[in-house]
């Protein structure tokens, strides 16, 4: 077989380096082989080229829920082991860790686990995060709180968490996302498997998305698998998909192995029976009522909660990057204001829930709101970013700082009338979504007077919520430093964007 990783899980799982893991970091990690490089991201341990010696670490955090015990082991873990104390949150509501050490992981591994904190299966041919709305249990509108489901859903791809060897050898990466909300805020037509709320001769249950994919080889929606499912219905109808994927999907080139290229051979009608078969129940046909009648809400500031008197907080993160002392002071807040609980979403940003109405008032006056505000400029507001150059050796520009210095250069410039959510990607990949921004940018390079240079290509039209759709390139090529000229025309001309200081004016 010419696909080379499907040969290193041949020779060995990627799931046996957990019990080797100690032996690895005695040995430290230039002894390490190339194959269990690869196989320690199964375990959530990514060696990265850009920073050798250095280590990003990926958790799973299921629907994006920690609590502050949680949040002080991670920032502990950074102010001990981390060269740069820093964490991101990720578009799948999860947390990298950066700059540690692999030699230092079996004590990592025991603080993070001490605390119900997992890292198994959170890379390579595994299901990701299982990503959820982030105000569930809270939304005064939502049909069907998703947190015990997103856990099962977790429990049974991880075996409990100990790693499941029949889901970690899946063709390629795989994604989930349910949610119970009027929104979509889970992004359900970019997942593998999207369960949107519905209702069906009475009884509330998901319809189902199945094959969305975002990556170098294409930006394709989720298709309808005309399929109804109930509650309890949920769990066996994921592992019924996974195990046909598994067990069918292509395996000779991964940049062909994610499951829609199943789908598209096979035909939607063909998979779902295959799935059924599986499944071992009949499948019942999608319900023709749907709930995604909502504007999609990014959950920044301040929004009642469904329990009286109580609120959550939705607080920018800029670029999704927080710091070992920050962290520690978000525990802090949480505790001091709320319920010992904080949410993460797919926004990058993050939610402080269970305030009391009379609390309001001094959390909002803390120091950190200063930094990771509920108002931020609307061009800050809707800022996405992957990890970019700095840390990923796949991206080909920088993404994080430069998005934030050009957010800030056009908020100094110009206002407008509603947030604008601009999407960063370091490379075709596409980590930072840019397809579903309202504006999406994807690095490349290209060539200024004879010398190559960081450019990327313009995406528009990417929309979220009950009108979901993929944006198209508009621009190509556009050099980096051209790009604040570029996206202050285009938020002029299509945003409703005015100059603060008018050239007449200015003059």
């Amino acid at each position: 077989m010419a696909n080379p990783i499907e040969k290193i899980k041949e020779e060995k799982p990627g799931l046996a380096v957990r019990a080797e893991l100690d032996e690895l970091a005695r040995l430290g990690w230039e002894a390490v082989s190339k194959g269990d490089l690869e196989r320690l991201k199964w375990i959530g341990w990514f060696f990265r080229k850009k920073t050798p010696g250095r280590w990003m670490v990926r958790l799973r955090v299921p629907g994006g829920i920690l609590t502050t015990s949680q949040i002080r082991v991670v920032a502990g873990i950074l102010a001990a082991f981390s060269d740069v104390q820093q964490c991101d949150i990720t578009t799948r509501q999860n947390i990298e860790l950066r700059g540690l050490c692999l030699e230092d992981s079996p004590e990592i591994q025991r603080r993070l686990e001490a605390v119900g904190l997992s890292t198994v299966q959170s890379g390579m041919d595994n299901v990701r995060n299982v990503v959820g709305s982030p105000v569930a249990g809270l939304d005064p509108h939502e049909l069907i709180d998703v947190r015990p489901l997103v856990q099962q859903i977790q429990d049974a791809i991880t075996a409990g968490g100990e790693g499941s060897f029949e889901f970690s050898n899946l063709p390629r990466k795989f994604n989930i996302s349910i949610t119970g909300d009027r929104e979509n805020s889970a992004h359900a037509e970019i997942n593998d498997i999207g369960f949107l709320p519905a209702c069906r001769e009475g009884q509330l249950g998901f319809n189902v998305l199945v094959g969305g994919v975002l990556n170098s080889q294409r930006a394709t929606p989720a298709l309808p698998l005309d399929c109804f499912v109930l509650p309890d219905q949920v769990v066996p109808l994921c592992l019924a998909i996974l195990r046909v994927y598994s067990d069918y999907g292509p395996r000779e080139a991964r940049t062909r192995a994610r499951m829609i290229y199943l789908i598209e051979d096979w035909g939607i009608e063909k998979f779902r029976a295959e799935v059924e078969a599986a499944a071992g129940f009949l499948l019942t046909p999608a319900a023709s009522e749907e709930f995604i009648d909502f504007a999609r809400r990014d959950h920044i500031g301040v929004w009642p909660q469904k329990q009286p008197g109580f609120f959550f907080v939705g607080l920018h993160v800029p670029i999704g990057r927080l710091y070992a002392p920050q962290l520690a002071e978000l525990a802090r807040l949480a505790e001091q204001y709320g319920e010992q609980e904080v949410r993460l979403t797919v926004e990058q940003s993050l939610l402080i829930p269970h305030v009391r109405a009379e609390q309001l008032e001094s959390l909002l006056a803390e120091p950190l709101l200063q930094v990771f505000s509920p108002e931020p400029d609307p061009l800050l507001r809707g800022l996405v970013s992957c990890t970019g150059a700095q840390f990923c050796n796949l991206a080909i520009i920088e993404t994080k700082e430069r998005a934030l210095k050009l957010a800030h250069v056009l908020a100094s410039e110009l206002e407008l009338p509603r947030p604008v959510r601009i999407h960063w990607s370091g490379c075709p990949n596409s980590c930072g979504q840019p397809q579903i921004g309202d504006i999406g940018l994807i690095g490349t390079r290209t060539k200024v007077g004879g010398q190559s240079v960081d450019a990327v290509h313009i995406l528009m039209g990417g929309r979220v919520g009950a009108d979901a759709r993929l944006g198209e390139v508009v621009q190509e090529n556009v050099p980096c430093d051209e790009l604040a000229s570029v996206l202050k025309g285009l938020l002029i001309e299509h945003f409703g964007a005015e100059e603060r200081y008018p050239p007449a004016l200015a003059s």
